[in-house]
């Protein structure tokens, strides 16, 4: 593809991080993103790398190596994110918050969408503490989010989740933003470095 002003953009699939951000026993999480997966899949524009925090084990000090280190090396590897977490108590999840916190510039300039699930407004509030801290973290935030309710009560007897027909409509459209600004970005990260403070 040749953009208006005559580069090449590049066709390569967007390498998108899905972050699966709860580790409490009985968590839905996992049956949420497999759900998700199963769509993404099929989606040829993103190459995906599923981190489960539960399986990374995180140590509240982040002192760079072990896990810290692996997830750190997958958050600078990606282009895109797509954060599926649930709402506790109005927030989200402190290990979340711990991995966030573990990178730094490898989140810089990238896009993050944005899928919780919940009670009565399906994650919403934790949606938007994360948009503060991912401005923090100079990454854009796709502004549709899709936000999953009575969560627990979409889990079929076999433990799969079956949320309503119109969730895949909205997840439909959270990807198709995130791919755009994925492939804005990765052009502009291209075309002149992200500028850091010093």
């Amino acid at each position: 593809m040749v953009g208006k002003d005559g580069d090449h953009v590049s066709h390569a699939p967007i390498r998108l991080a899905v972050i699966i951000g709860s580790v409490r026993s009985g968590r839905i999480g996992p049956a949420v993103a497999d759900w998700l997966l199963q769509g993404l899949k099929e989606h040829p524009d993103f190459q995906l790398d599923v981190i489960d925090l539960a399986e990374l084990d995180l140590p509240a000090a982040l002192d760079g190596s072990g896990a810290t280190a692996d997830f750190t090396g997958r958050i600078g590897a990606a282009e895109a994110f797509l954060v599926v977490t649930p709402e506790y108590n109005h927030g989200y999840p402190g290990q979340l918050k711990t991995a966030i916190d573990s990178a730094k510039e490898e989140w810089y300039a990238k896009p993050v969408a944005l899928l919780s699930y919940g009670g009565s407004v399906g994650g919403a509030r934790a949606v938007e503490q994360l948009r503060l801290v991912f401005a923090e973290l100079h990454t854009v935030t796709v502004r549709d989010s899709v936000n999953l309710r009575h969560a627990y009560d979409l889990i079929d007897e076999t433990g799969g989740f079956r949320p309503p027909q119109s969730a895949e409509a909205a997840v439909a459209q959270l990807l198709t933003r995130l791919h755009w600004w994925a492939v804005a970005l990765r052009s502009a990260r291209a075309a002149q470095p992200y500028p850091v403070s010093a």
